[in-house]
C-alpha cells in the first residue's frame, strides 16, 4: 500500500508527520514549511485519509507497516504523530525502531480510549449531510452547525470535502472509519508482546486542556518509552499543534536540535 506524501525541503535530517483521525498530511503544511529550510519533511496521508488507499478495515499494525515502507534504516527519521497518528508513530518506534531516530507524540498515550466513540457524533453528522444539495462549501458549513457547533472542529472536518465533477465527496473513508471507531480508540497490546520498549529519545507533548495525556497514563508511557520527556503546552486542547503552533514548533525545533 503506497501512501500519498507531500515532500518539503532538500537538506538536513528527515522529519515525518502523521495526522490524526479525519485529518490529512496537509494539516501539517504550515509547520512543515517552517522546518523545511533545515530538514527534509514528509507530510503523510495515512490509510483511509486524503489521497492514500482506503482498505476495507482499520488495523493499527497494518497502518504502521504502510508508514514503515516510506522509511529506511539508512536514513532514520524523527516521526511526529498527533492523536491517532501518535499511536501509529509509537507503534512504528516499537515495531521498527531502526527507522525512528526520535519520536514526538502529540496528545496521545499508549492506552485504549473509550473516548474515540465521541467521534461518532461527527460521523453521524457527516453521514447525515446531503452532499447532493450542496452547491458551495459554505452550504456544508451551515448544515453542520447544529451537530458540530465548534467552528474550528467544523472547519477541520470540512477540509475532507472535495469537489467530484459537479458534486462533492468525502476524501476520507467515512464508512470504515465510522464503523471501526472502537479499533481506532484501542491499543494493540496483545500484538506487542514480542517487542522491546523503544530506547530512543521521545518528546511527549500534552495539551493543558486535553485529557488524552494524564498522570494515570504515565506508567504505560514509561513502560514502552523509558526515555520520554513530557511537556505540557498551556492553553491548548487536543489539537495542540493547530491551537498553539508557535509553541509547538519551538518545542519541536528544540527537540530536533538536542
Amino acid at each position: 500500500m503506497t501512501l500519498h506524501t507531500l515532500e518539503l525541503g532538500e537538506t538536513g535530517s528527515r522529519v515525518v508527520f502523521l495526522h490524526g483521525l479525519f485529518g490529512q498530511g496537509r494539516n501539517w503544511n504550515t509547520l512543515g514549511k517552517q522546518l523545511a529550510a533545515e530538514h527534509r519533511v514528509s507530510l503523510v496521508d495515512l490509510p483511509h485519509h486524503g489521497r492514500s488507499p482506503q482498505p476495507e478495515t482499520f488495523d493499527y499494525l497494518g497502518v504502521t507497516a504502510s508508514v514503515a515502507e516510506l522509511l529506511s534504516a539508512d536514513d532514520p527519521a524523527t516521526v511526529v504523530g498527533h492523536s491517532m497518528g501518535g499511536k501509529v508513530a509509537m507503534l512504528l518506534a516499537i515495531t521498527r525502531p531502526e527507522l525512528v531516530a526520535k519520536l514526538v507524540v502529540a496528545d496521545m498515550s499508549p492506552v485504549a480510549y473509550e473516548k474515540a466513540r465521541d467521534f461518532k457524533t461527527y460521523v453521524d453528522a457527516l453521514n447525515g449531510l446531503d452532499l447532493g444539495s450542496i452547491t458551495r462549501r459554505d452550504d456544508a458549513d451551515a448544515a453542520l452547525q447544529d451537530a458540530v457547533p465548534d467552528p474550528t472542529v467544523r472547519g477541520f472536518l470540512l477540509q475532507n470535502l472535495r469537489r467530484d465533477g459537479d458534486g462533492w465527496r468525502w476524501a476520507m473513508n467515512l464508512p470504515v472509519l465510522g464503523r471501526d471507531l472502537d479499533r481506532i480508540g484501542a491499543w494493540p497490546a496483545d500484538d506487542l508482546k514480542a517487542f522491546e520498549p523503544y530506547d530512543g529519545p521521545v518528546l511527549w507533548l500534552a495539551g493543558e486542556r486535553s485529557n488524552y495525556i494524564a498522570d494515570e497514563y504515565a506508567p504505560a508511557m514509561k513502560e514502552w518509552f523509558p526515555r520520554y520527556r513530557r511537556v505540557t503546552i498551556k492553553g491548548a486542547g487536543h489539537w495542540v499543534h493547530s491551537e498553539k503552533p508557535e509553541t509547538f514548533l519551538a518545542a519541536l525545533e528544540q527537540f530536533l536540535a538536542s
